[in-house]
């Protein structure tokens, strides 16, 4: 039939079921299986470039759990550079979620990381959560009308929640992007693909000509937008994917959901949803601060330059052949986007900055 449900080709769903029946086993009891506990409705989500998302129920003692598995491709088909993706490991990424739920940020519950006597590849388990995360769906339904007019506002207090997490509290792994380490990771990117960019040179060199004079050092999330979120009727559920999360300027995460490329042809700019009025009124709600649009904007660059650098990362994958997938040539043909919106958002900086002089 297929090979090892691990991962290594198509999984046998029965032997993948059991497999996640014995790591969800209760150490309380003798034998789960002895209880009746089966899993159903065992099928693989769509999208997810780099991680496999599996959705199922466990049913137990007359109750239906339902569940994420969350884990590596037991085949991965290129080493990606971890510009495009986490530094983190699967199972610091689930003690961080853990530790983000404690402190008050919507998060789903992990019930297990996975070990090797699970024989299910690496990754971890965790509660699924109600809502829709599909930007379209949640900027085009009317269902979810009411939830857009307060999603801003619920982004910012949930930021602000997260960035007043205790240092001392976060898994101890976690990498440090502040202050010139964030620009010497870019430059190295760059040069690495033998700068074929001039756009994106000239908005790295722009940020570091213009850094943040006293930035402070917090839990960054790194991927807060519009497609991570978990959203019902109601507003925001829970916040999803912290695979890039890293220590650095807590404002990274508002220039970041308010970036163009995240707005999905809306002309609200934060998450195509909300205003900069509600984010930063939520955001100010729970610290008490209301962050500058100076500080947004130059976050916005930064957000502009890291988009097109995985869009340069992912074409040049292609044309290498490492990875001839349809989706590595769609994000990378992206890359003149991602050039566009950084000349839009440098438009009358530089002039500013050189007066008299043709920039």
């Amino acid at each position: 039939m297929s090979q090892d449900a691990a991962g290594m080709g198509a999984p046998d769903l029965q032997v993948m079921a059991d497999r996640l029946r014995f790591a969800l086993a209760d150490p309380k009891l003798s034998s789960e299986t002895e209880h009746g506990a089966c899993i159903i409705d065992l099928h693989r989500l769509s999208g997810g470039a780099n991680m496999e998302t599996w959705a199922f129920d466990l049913a137990a003692a007359g109750e239906i759990e339902p569940l994420i598995l969350r884990r590596l491709p037991g085949k991965s088909v290129a080493v990606l550079s971890d510009a495009a993706v986490g530094e983190l490991s699967l199972a610091e990424e689930a003690a961080l979620i853990t530790v983000s739920g404690q402190y008050g940020v919507p998060v789903p519950r992990v019930r297990q990381v996975l070990r090797n006597e699970h024989a299910l590849g690496v990754g971890y388990i965790m509660s699924r959560e109600r809502g829709e995360a599909l930007p379209f769906r949640l900027l085009a339904d009317d269902h979810f009308q009411a939830a857009r007019e307060q999603l801003a506002y619920q982004c910012g207090q949930t930021l602000a929640h997260i960035h007043q997490i205790p240092m001392a509290a976060l898994p101890r792994n976690l990498p440090d992007h502040s202050g010139a380490l964030l620009f010497q990771r870019a430059q190295s990117l760059l040069e690495t693909h033998n700068n074929v960019s001039p756009v994106l040179q000239l908005g790295l060199n722009w940020l570091r000509d213009n850094q943040r004079s006293t930035p402070r050092r917090t839990l960054v999330h790194g991927d807060f937008r519009n497609g991570n979120l978990l959203v019902d009727e109601h507003g925001l559920v829970a916040v999803l994917d912290w695979e890039l999360a890293h220590i650095g300027d807590p404002l990274q995460d508002l220039g970041y959901i308010s970036a163009n490329v995240w707005r999905f042809g809306s002309p609200k700019p934060v998450g195509g949803f909300g205003e900069y009025a509600d984010l930063l009124a939520g955001y100010a709600a729970v610290t008490g601060e209301t962050p500058a649009m100076a500080d947004i904007h130059y976050w916005q660059v930064h957000a502009a330059l890291s988009w097109g650098m995985v869009c340069l990362l992912m074409a040049q994958m292609y044309r290498s052949g490492h990875d001839s997938s349809l989706e590595r040539a769609a994000v990378g043909r992206r890359l003149s986007e991602a050039e566009i919106d950084l000349l839009l958002l440098l438009e009358g900086q530089l002039a500013a900055e050189r007066p008299g002089e043709v920039v």
